[in-house]
């Protein structure tokens, strides 16, 4: 009598195909995953594209908490013991494909299969030891080193693989947002970036490894800006020069 051999539960294919309790969804471009305030029913998994979390305050201000990308799972509050609400607000930067996972489903295949339980679990340290580091820069760092490393996040530089370099369209509102200054300081620094060779940037941005250096080396990048700025002012006065002579010659 033959025993037939047990396939081996793969999380990957859970999390790559539709099935009882799971199918896939497509999300357009600013299409919303669930909104603030709704019940926290399923947990989504990011097949491919960009997201964001953001909330609104009761007066009515919304800021972003974070950028999403494929590999990440968003509604993770679905699986607490209490079924309640989402915090916050998932919306797609770009198209994305998503696993929609009802939580009974979710909650279930954690019971059941370890891999998936300690693949899981590995996230939410991730995703905790994330938001320790954003609350560390937000604290300790100047709001220019906050948007260097939140592009270099938004290019995965420090991910397996080649970093992505051409980061998604985002507005500098939503990245004022996220680092807590104005857009004009956005503006700014995002124009210096540039000056300096960090980034480049015509419809979509392009991150440079060189920038690197806002966030390792913040001295060294504090000079060359420096370096920099006299630059520009020798330049100014260089112009201002000529009509100073005419003047008096007169």
């Amino acid at each position: 009598m033959k025993i037939s051999a047990t396939v081996p539960f793969d999380p990957a294919a859970f999390l790559a195909t539709a099935g009882l309790g799971r199918r896939i969804v497509e999300i357009p471009s600013k299409g919303v995953f669930f909104t603030q305030g709704d019940p926290a029913e399923h947990v989504f998994y990011i097949q491919t594209g960009r997201a964001k979390l953001t909330v609104v305050s009761g007066a009515g201000k919304e800021a972003t908490i974070t950028l999403l990308s494929a590999g990440d799972f968003v509604g993770e509050e679905s699986v607490a013991a209490i079924v309640g609400l989402h915090m916050a607000t998932a919306t797609a930067v770009t198209v994305c494909s998503v696993l929609k996972i009802r939580r009974d489903e979710m909650l279930r295949v954690m019971h059941e299969e370890n891999a998936f339980s300690d693949m899981f679990l590995s996230f939410l340290v991730a995703r905790s030891m994330r938001i320790q580091a954003d609350l560390v820069d937000q604290l300790f760092n100047s709001s220019e080193r906050r948007l260097a490393r939140i592009l270099l996040l938004m290019a995965e530089f420090g991910q397996p693989g080649e970093p992505e370099k051409l980061i998604p369209r985002i507005s500098q509102e939503t990245l004022a947002d996220m680092i807590g200054t104005t857009r004009s300081r956005v503006s700014f620094f995002m124009n210096r970036f540039r000056s300096l060779g960090f980034i480049e940037y015509n419809g979509r941005i392009h991150v440079n490894k060189s920038l690197l250096n806002v966030v390792l080396h913040d001295q060294k990048f504090e000079h060359n800006a420096a370096l920099l700025s006299n630059e520009n002012e020798q330049r100014i006065k260089g112009k201002k020069a000529p009509k100073k002579a005419h003047s008096s010659d007169a």
